[in-house]
């Protein structure tokens, strides 16, 4: 979700440009804010890229409001932005204006001087809410815009982990809004189920006696709602006395309930399903760069697709051949002459044993579906393995499509990129290139399992990591590497034999050739021997599965 820090902020932006495309908005925004704040002084930025990070945002000092003209249009001439129907044109955009104006017309405090970062951070959670609900009791109809960029607002990345500090700013950017009476109790019902999994019911109740009386504070005063931050820390158990930061999410743990539940209101909110959603989400974060080239496949990729497939159909369609019993009653297979033997027992007044019937053994239940995950190193150290595995994503997404089984290749770098998304069959081979670090790991992790669900489901489960071990952030990907190998997921590790031509690193938390527990560790000589040991793990793990 958006931090606060990014709608209310000190300081004087850098100068835009595509600025002067949308100054017709800027214009009429400016003419039109004073009616939403009833403040003169005012003005109004539309730009690409304005607000920095955020959709919206407002500068004190400046007294100026900036809104990303990316959540209004692709274009400026959209529609006029100076007549009143525009606003049901871009409800999203008008909603951001709003939402701006709210604090420029009632964020009127500042933090004091000294203040824990911690402090000044929970105040801005609570502030919100509450200049969101005094725009409201001012001006009633503001309700229905800001209900449009409620969504907006938020980012499932916001809720990383399941502890408590983000639950409680899950509860303030969003339950909150509930008693601000900007969303419902309806709309809200999946997110309050997770805040209160994990915070619990008294935890949960305390932390909303502090934002309701958060919403009746006055606009200037200050003091009030760093107290109120205060006892909202020690609710949660943090002494701001102690731990001056924000805390930041332990990049070792898998995303929760507390994501999954914003995903499917934003989801809802979006008209899609949350599977949808989450794919649409990912391939916007996660998509390939523009300048990676693509090439049509070469008869010998071709053939290895086909090769691969044929042995993970035969591995999932082996199975072992049902045992023959003979049986005294059906039902199975009559067999004359045991037939004939039992009734001539019974005619000499024998006890017939003789056994007419054959049955076959109960066939074994169907194979599981394979789910293979191929995470690529993309640091420099690597790079004579990058064209190879991009070959291989290619020869995997397509012999998964004859043989029921489901692949992704990831590349992990200075960020995390989706090569070949799950049950998509590229014709053509898209070609990474290699980055400068491979800070990404944790985050291709979790990708590759929200992609494939590699903690839960009755798949066979497969991570296969091509990679030097040369690593950023070592003990959080360990600590996932073990989450999956707990949760049934097979973790295959394979490395290159050599170390980088330029020397071992220097850096003692980035090892050359590092070994993770819970992980086979295959040392490989060259890409194509990486290859074969992902498609042999699993051919192997269907034939035993």
């Amino acid at each position: 979700m958006s931090h606060p820090h990014t709608h209310l902020r000190p300081g004087t932006p850098p100068p835009l440009a595509g600025a002067a495309d949308w100054r017709a908005w800027s214009q009429a925004w400016t003419q039109h804010v004073p009616l939403l704040t009833g403040r003169t002084d005012l003005t109004v930025l539309v730009a690409p890229g304005a607000a920095g990070d955020a959709p919206e945002c407002f500068y004190p000092a400046l007294n100026r409001i900036e809104v990303d003209a990316t959540y209004i249009a692709e274009r400026p001439d959209v529609t006029d932005p100076a007549k009143a129907r525009h606003k049901r044109l871009v409800p999203t955009g008008y909603g951001l204006l709003v939402h701006g104006a709210a604090h420029a017309a009632h964020s009127r405090w500042t933090t004091p001087p000294g203040t824990p970062p911690i402090l000044a951070t929970v105040a801005d959670l609570l502030e919100e809410s509450r200049a969101e609900g005094r725009q409201r009791a001012r001006r009633r109809g503001d309700r229905r815009w800001l209900r449009h960029v409620v969504t907006t607002l938020l980012d499932p990345n916001g809720a990383a982990v399941d502890d408590a500090w983000h639950a409680g700013q899950l509860a303030a950017l969003f339950l909150a809004r509930v008693d601000a009476r900007i969303v419902t109790s309806k709309d809200v019902r999946p997110v309050r189920a997770a805040v209160t999994g994990v915070l619990g019911r008294k935890r949960l109740r305390q932390l909303r006696d502090i934002w309701r009386e958060a919403h009746t504070c006055d606009d200037t005063d200050a003091d009030t709602m760093i107290c109120l931050a205060r006892r909202w820390c020690q609710v949660l158990g943090i002494d701001p006395d102690q731990q001056y930061d924000t805390p930041v999410p332990d990049a070792g743990l898998f995303p929760g309930r507390l994501a999954a539940a914003l995903v499917d209101y934003l989801a809802v909110a979006a008209g899609a399903t949350p599977a949808e959603y989450a794919t649409a989400l990912l391939a916007h974060r996660h998509s390939p760069p523009a300048d990676w080239h693509r090439t049509d496949p070469t008869e010998q990729e071709h053939r290895a697709a086909r090769d691969l497939a044929n042995r993970l159909r035969q591995a999932r369609t082996r199975h072992p051949e049902p045992g023959r019993r003979p049986s005294p009653i059906p039902p199975g297979r009559l067999r004359t002459r045991h037939a004939i033997t039992a009734d001539a027992q019974t005619a000499a007044g024998q006890m017939p044993t003789a056994a007419p019937w054959q049955q076959r053994a109960q066939l074994p239940p169907e194979k599981p579906r394979l789910h293979l995950a191929v995470l690529v190193d993309l640091s420099g150290s690597m790079a004579r393995y990058t064209q190879a595995m991009s070959s291989a994503a290619w020869i995997f997404a397509n012999a998964a499509r004859r043989a029921q089984a489901t692949t992704t290749t990831i590349g992990f770098g200075d960020r995390t990129t989706v090569l070949v998304p799950p049950r998509t069959y590229p014709r053509q081979v898209l070609h990474m290139r290699t980055e400068l670090a491979t800070a990404t790991f944790p985050e291709a992790v979790k990708v590759a399992d929200q992609l494939l669900d590699l903690r839960h489901g009755r798949a066979l489960r497969m991570l296969a990591v091509v990679s030097d071990g040369y690593l950023d952030d070592i003990p959080a990907g360990q600590q996932l590497v073990t989450t999956l190998h707990r949760a049934g997921c097979a973790v295959l590790w394979l490395h290159p034999a050599d170390p980088p031509t330029d020397g071992e690193p220097a850096d003692p938390d980035q090892i050359w050739g590092h070994t993770f527990t819970h992980a086979t560790t295959l040392a490989v000589t060259d890409p194509a021997e990486a290859i074969a040991a992902i498609a042999d793990a699993a051919v192997t793990a269907l034939t035993q599965a």
